[in-house]
């Protein structure tokens, strides 16, 4: 476990460079998660790490398997100084303990909600898990065990969440799209969803 999270803060780095800021969280029953916080000229981007230190299992399996499943990290890009975003810590580090917590599988296209605004003022209680590979590459294990995903994390306002539930991920990410949407304004409001 050790060994593949020091791999895993190698490829932040070399990705993100030198986080300024780290902040590690442990929920009752869980393994530690720690928080990471990069700035990147006007973008400060937060990553999880400590996720994927165990593979995320299929909640209908008896027995989770401890070697293969899918491994993920969790990356969220946000403008600075619009927000007090490092209140994301909190929000963030639950949504990476939630494989170990509710047996979830964080994969592309998913939402997930922390019954909460992300930060103080924030428009947005859920995200929307990305594709990965943009950002930060895949890091490979060595077999059986899955690559490490480091998937960006889009957040989405109510109306924008209920939306998506109907009309799917792809749908959003296209209306976003045309809207030329800033998806990293941390104030933003709702695309027009007419």
């Amino acid at each position: 476990m050790g060994e593949i999270l020091a791999l895993v803060e190698a490829r932040l780095l070399t990705a993100l460079g030198e986080p300024d800021a780290r902040a590690a969280v442990t929920f009752l029953g869980t393994d530690r998660i720690e928080v990471l916080r990069f700035v990147d000229g006007d973008v400060v981007r937060y990553a999880t790490l400590g996720m994927s230190a165990q593979p995320m299992a299929d909640p209908t399996a008896v027995l989770a398997d401890p070697v293969k499943g899918p491994r993920a990290e969790l990356v969220i890009s946000v403008r600075a100084g619009l927000a007090d975003t490092d209140k994301v810590l909190r929000p963030l580090a639950v949504l990476a303990a939630s494989p170990q917590v509710e047996g979830v599988v964080v994969a592309p296209g998913a939402s997930l909600e922390v019954g909460e605004p992300l930060w103080p003022g924030a428009p947005f209680s859920s995200v929307l898990v990305a594709e990965p590979g943009g950002l930060v590459e895949d890091l490979e294990l060595d077999a059986p065990m899955e690559p490490v995903r480091f998937l960006p994390l889009l957040p989405m306002t109510n109306n924008e969440a209920a939306w998506k539930r109907v009309r799917g991920a792809q749908e959003l990410q296209e209306r976003w799209l045309s809207h030329g949407t800033d998806l990293r304004d941390p104030l933003r409001g709702s695309v027009p969803l007419d």
